[in-house]
């Protein structure tokens, strides 16, 4: 076994993609079907470097990558020199330091030490965590709702687009809506969908904190019941924050409601979980304190009898969904009938992708073997399309 590796350097560098038939905003936080343009959009990639010569490596697929960046530079710089391993002392050691600023920053760092050990150690993430299973069930969740006479434009191109998921051997399907929240077209939408695909898959119906108030949650989650939804998904524009909120909801609907995917700490989730304000726990990764913090959680809602859901795609979602009992199903997120997946990069090598295709015919994706997070980034490409790299030593 090599030396114990101490952290000698950070680089947390970002890079421009190119994605075709999108926008975006200038922010890069909401993103559209739009045919025939193509946005630029930046992306953050994090390599962590052990002074015996193992490096752990991750690139987040989603936008938010100057805001992750600035957070994960002023924490990383607290790591140099600190023994890479020790990945639950360093968890807590940056949740120390995020008092006041919050505990976006940790995830980048945390998982890219997760791929560092995996490596030090030849063995694959999932299995440093436990290991579970190989292969995730997978569902089909989409991009928001468009106005585009070819794209997710009206009830019946949402539920042709769900009978064509269910074709390529998706077993479940959730939909986000149009950013209005309009509870007429919300609910058209559900029936639809419902009407074409019910009984032959799993639909989820996922909000987005789009519906305005607790009175059109409560209605639109009337529908959900009607229809058998498998879940409803943070349902008003509470933020997706409010336990009492929630609780009134849950005694005026019967579908499932999962809440907690915009907060950011293993604390306030459990409470959620403990006042029976969700009914399942969320996870992502990315936000909550990377593998360590998802993993944390996903134990708490076992301990309470309840489920977690792993929110959003990647390789660090498949690693933590892998290791879990008590999770159903992977988020192949954010897809389109028209346009490509944004958050899967064309930066992988050998094969490993997060678009609509990425199932099996069993409607499964595969869990990557190989050591630490178990695939390969293009780091010339990484490189070539840099605009600006932080060093920390």
């Amino acid at each position: 076994m090599a030396n114990t590796p101490n952290i000698e350097r950070i680089e947390l560098t970002l890079f421009d993609v190119k994605i075709e038939n999108m926008s975006s905003d200038p922010s890069g936080f909401g993103i559209s079907y739009t045919p025939g343009q193509s946005s630029i959009q930046t992306r953050l990639a994090i390599r962590i470097y052990g002074d015996t010569g193992v490096v752990g490596e991750y690139v987040p697929g989603r936008g938010r990558a100057r805001v992750i960046q600035s957070a994960s530079a002023a924490l990383g710089q607290m790591l140099i020199g600190k023994p890479a391993l020790q990945r639950e002392k360093n968890y807590t050691t940056l949740r120390r330091l995020t008092k006041h600023v919050g505990e976006v920053g940790i995830g980048g760092l945390d998982i890219a030490l997760w791929d560092l050990a995996g490596k030090h150690y030849n063995a694959p993430v999932y299995e440093l965590l436990g290991g579970y299973r190989t292969k995730l069930p997978a569902y089909a969740s989409t991009i928001h709702g468009d106005r585009t006479a070819d794209g997710l434009s009206s009830p019946e191109a949402y539920a042709d687009f769900a009978e064509q998921c269910l074709e390529m051997g998706y077993t479940g399907f959730k939909m986000h809506g149009w950013n209005e929240g309009d509870v007429r077209e919300e609910s058209t939408m559900i029936e639809a969908v419902a009407k074409r695909v019910g009984g032959r898959m799993r639909i989820m119906y996922d909000a987005s904190c789009h519906l305005k108030t607790l009175t059109d949650a409560i209605e639109v989650g009337r529908v959900c019941d009607a229809n058998g939804l498998y879940w409803f998904e943070d349902p008003y524009a509470d933020g997706g924050l409010s336990i009492h909120g929630h609780q009134m909801l849950k005694k005026s609907i019967k579908t499932p409601i999962m809440i907690s995917e915009h907060v950011r700490n293993l604390e306030t989730a459990t409470d959620m979980m403990v006042a029976g304000a969700t009914d399942f726990a969320r996870a992502d990764p990315d936000y909550d304190g990377g593998i360590t913090g998802g993993h944390k959680l996903a134990y708490a809602a076992e301990g309470l009898g309840m489920d977690i859901e792993v929110h959003s795609c990647g390789p660090a979602m498949r690693h933590l969904m892998a290791a879990c009992r008590n999770t159903n199903y992977y988020e192949v997120n954010l897809v389109h009938p028209k346009c490509p997946n944004a958050w899967s990069l064309p930066v992988y090598e050998g094969g490993y992708s997060d678009q609509l295709d990425c199932i099996d015919n069993n409607g499964d994706v595969a869990v990557p073997e190989g050591p630490g997070l178990g695939m390969e980034y293009d780091w010339a490409e990484i490189e070539r399309s840099a605009v600006e790299k932080v060093v920390l030593t």
